[in-house]
């Protein structure tokens, strides 16, 4: 699967797989801003981890308290402003201390866990960083689910993983059996979680990591198409003509009302759902299949 023009690819040299390695974060400070950051001046300190950026908001996340580098932030860049600012520990960031789960065939693993020393070869190493969610949402499981049953229906070779996170559903693709995956998110943070985690799991030589619009990749075929991506973005991949040409989808990350019309958008394609999934009325999976039969792998 390759796109129409370069895209900006995340990769660098394989790293061995950590073992027992320490949690990488312990206190979080967190400054949230309306607006996007213009030529970020926090990248070589020390105590700076990343921003998140999400439409017209913008997260920065430090190791220490960063008050004065926000304050001259915000002088040289006022179309900034400061919203909110956090301090708490990872777990609570997190929402519980990453631990261990198993879905289906797959167990997912923190690095620093006493299970990372002896995984198995359905284990993957997730190191979450920062970026929203351990793995266990409601929503990931069911694409995992979903995943289960798109390769056991049928041969997968290709897939596209749209709005990868950290990088998650493509490494699972990549542990079901997977050979070339493209692993795609606009989020600079994101793009760099997920190419660590590739790295971890020694899996550079089946998963591209790209920086880039989800848009972008919807034309070159695939033998599955996964995506866990806001609504607003998923509207437009749907009416993408390129989006048929994916033989099987799984579309995640929906709410009640979201849900409900994005099935319907779905039911004027020539495709068919095959699974539906739903959790305490509020989050929607689908999986299913369109009329692209290309077999071959």
């Amino acid at each position: 699967m390759t796109p129409s023009s370069p895209p900006e690819t995340v990769g660098g040299p394989t790293i061995d797989p950590p073992t027992l390695c320490p949690k990488p974060y312990h206190d979080l400070f967190i400054y949230y801003l309306k607006g996007r950051v213009q030529d970020n001046p926090f990248l070589n300190i020390d105590d700076f981890i990343g921003n998140w950026e999400e439409e017209q908001d913008t997260f920065l996340f430090f190791h220490a308290p960063a008050d004065s580098y926000v304050a001259a932030l915000l002088d040289r860049q006022p179309h900034l402003q400061l919203q909110d600012c956090y301090e708490m520990t990872y777990d609570d960031w997190q929402g519980g201390a990453p631990a261990p789960f198993t879905v289906g065939r797959l167990q997912v693993v923190p690095p620093w866990d006493p299970a990372a020393a002896t995984p198995s070869p359905m284990t993957l190493l997730l190191d979450p960083g920062v970026v929203f969610g351990t793995g266990t949402h409601p929503t990931t499981h069911d694409c995992l689910t979903a995943l289960h049953a798109a390769f056991d229906r049928r041969p997968v070779t290709r897939v596209l993983d749209i709005g990868t996170g950290t990088g998650l559903l493509a490494l699972a693709a990549a542990k079901m059996g997977a050979h070339a995956v493209v692993a795609v998110d606009l989020n600079h943070l994101a793009a760099a979680t997920a190419r660590r985690n590739v790295q971890y799991n020694r899996m550079t030589h089946r998963i591209l990591v790209v920086r880039a619009d989800a848009l972008n990749f919807m034309d070159p075929p695939s033998d599955l198409m996964i995506s866990n991506i806001h609504y607003a973005v998923m509207r437009r991949m749907i009416a993408a003509p390129g989006f048929i040409g994916h033989s099987q989808f799984i579309l995640s990350g929906l709410l009640r009302s979201q849900a409900r019309e994005i099935e319907y958008q779905l039911q004027r394609l020539p495709i068919r759902i095959l699974g539906k999934w739903e959790r305490d009325a509020t989050w929607f999976t689908y999986y299913g299949e369109t009329d692209a039969r290309d077999e071959t792998g």
